[in-house]
């Protein structure tokens, strides 16, 4: 009987020690759940719910959260005391143009013979009086077709003479009598206007005609029939801007003026006030 009391007693010593560590087992649990959610800074995250919601519960809880948000009047951000400033975009300052002086001839033409064209031919209007429109300066190198240098030299010439870069004209047509095939070069030509305009028929009739050997004047009857002028020259060599050094060859030149006259006397008034030096009349 004692021997089986003691087993009873064994049994009961036993159960009641596994009784008493089971609640320090669960305990224990969590505490250390709790650990493991502790963020770096120290403080514990909250636990995440274990139940799942259904997606009505969801628009339930969210659909207040919305309500209050729009009825809430949107906070303006509090004073930090620091201004932002803007960054002050440089200004776009327009570039200066300098103004460049009118050619001489061209001043002329607009204060003195204008004027007196339209006292001349009784003009009711400052558009009628005649005016230059263009000046075209033309070289033929039939020579080209055998000498490749004048196609060289030669266009170094009329932009120095003219200050505007010239163009190679091309034959249109073969010519079988002249050799000459269709698109081969064979002459130079260039068209000036307004400024350059002026100022090449100021340097022509001041410095380059002069120059000319036994010059007595350029013909009267060189007009076309509506007031334009044509005029040849034998030398390019009278222009003062031709170095002679770089000359191969003498070459002759053609200059054409065209107005806007309706006549050869009013084409041929326009360009004696501009200083045209024509030839004298004779009379027996």
């Amino acid at each position: 009987m004692q021997e089986m009391r003691g087993d009873v007693q064994l049994t009961t010593d036993a159960e009641n020690s596994a009784a008493e560590q089971e609640p320090t087992a669960a305990e224990e649990k969590p505490k250390r759940a709790t650990r493991t959610r502790r963020s770096a800074s120290g403080e514990s995250a909250p636990q995440p719910r274990t139940r799942r919601r259904t997606a009505a519960a969801a628009a339930e809880e969210a659909a207040p959260a919305a309500e209050v948000a729009v009825a809430e009047p949107a906070t303006e951000a509090p004073a930090t005391g620091k201004t932002t400033r803007r960054r002050s975009t440089p200004k776009r300052t327009k570039p200066v143009v300098e103004q460049r002086p009118l050619p001489r001839l061209m001043g002329r033409y607009r204060e003195e013979i204008r004027a007196q064209l339209i006292n001349e031919f009784g003009y009711s209007s400052a558009m009628q009086a005649p005016e230059v429109k263009k000046v075209v300066l033309n070289v033929g190198l039939g020579e080209g077709l055998t000498n490749t240098r004048a196609l060289e030299t030669t266009p170094g010439h009329v932009a120095a003479i003219t200050g505007q870069k010239p163009v190679i004209t091309k034959a249109r047509r073969s010519v079988a009598g002249f050799k000459v095939r269709e698109g081969q070069s064979i002459g130079v030509m260039v068209t000036l206007r307004g400024r350059r305009m002026y100022e090449f028929l100021d340097r022509m009739i001041s410095t380059a005609l002069p120059r000319i050997r036994d010059f007595r004047g350029v013909p009267r009857d060189s007009f076309d029939g509506r007031g334009n002028y044509a005029l040849g020259f034998r030398e390019q060599i009278v222009f003062p801007e031709i170095d002679y050094g770089s000359v191969d060859r003498v070459r002759g030149f053609q200059v054409v003026i065209t107005t806007s006259a309706r006549t050869d006397a009013e084409g041929f008034r326009l360009l004696e006030l501009m200083g045209m030096p024509f030839a004298r009349v004779q009379t027996n």
